[in-house]
């Protein structure tokens, strides 16, 4: 709770309605990753009092299938993360204005989402999708009118030059994965990039340097319990995608 209390606190500082939000959900520093999981908070006035909400995709308890959810920073950050840190990407002020009605729309939040998750999801393949891969599709279809489906908006995130991270995956590595987590699966990546142990996937590191290279987002601004605000978050005035 002290965790959401300084990210609500450096939100409302930073000016932004529509942030890219990311947690350390997982322990991934062996693959030279800081965050596992993002979502989009976005500041919701539909009570009167504006509040902080996360639109994210969850996995349903290491099973093969996934839903979007709404959540306050609290429960955002409750599901007990590796660490308690965070971090955000103030979006630029384009990417905000079109994104915001899309997160408070019921109808339009689904439209990029596939219920069949893969926690290493091919980046360019619609069998599966992990939740830093349908933030990433929202994004593009938010941003690109014509990219109404995951495959044109995954044609979009390749124009504009967004590149996957790639994860050295031995044989028995993958082998005991699949084995022993149904929310684990390879058969959507390529057998020549399987085969050479090239997993690609959708990670938040990957997003967070996309952001900044399309002109997106800002630098990534690091959030600990309890920590003072910085001089500034707000987004440089020429960040206007």
């Amino acid at each position: 709770m002290a965790l959401a209390e300084t990210t609500a606190r450096m939100l409302d500082a930073s000016g932004a309605s529509v942030v890219v939000l990311a947690r350390a959900g997982q322990d991934l520093s062996k693959y030279g990753l800081s965050y596992s999981h993002l979502g989009f908070a976005y500041r919701d006035t539909a009570g009167g009092t504006p509040v902080w909400r996360v639109a994210h995709k969850l996995n349903h308890c290491g099973s093969a299938d996934a839903a979007l959810y709404r959540q306050g920073l609290g429960d955002f950050f409750l599901d007990r993360p590796h660490r308690y840190e965070a971090a955000f990407v103030v979006l630029s002020v384009d990417a905000q204005a079109r994104l915001l009605p899309l997160l408070r729309d019921n109808a339009r939040l689904p439209q990029w989402h596939t219920p069949h998750y893969n926690m290493l999801a091919y980046p360019w393949s619609q069998t599966y999708q992990q939740s830093n891969q349908w933030a990433l599709e929202t994004l593009a279809g938010a941003l690109e009118p014509a990219a109404a489906t995951r495959r044109q908006a995954q044609a979009w995130l390749q124009l504009r030059g967004y590149e996957p991270t790639v994860l050295r995956l031995r044989p028995l590595t993958r082998l005991g994965a699949r084995a022993t987590a149904a929310n684990i699966a390879f058969d959507d990546h390529p057998n020549e990039k399987r085969f050479a142990d090239r997993i690609e996937t959708v990670t938040v590191d990957s997003v967070f340097w996309w952001l900044q290279l399309a002109q997106l987002g800002s630098a990534p601004v690091k959030v600990l319990p309890g920590m003072k605000l910085p001089a500034t978050v707000a987004p440089k005035p020429e960040l206007r995608a």
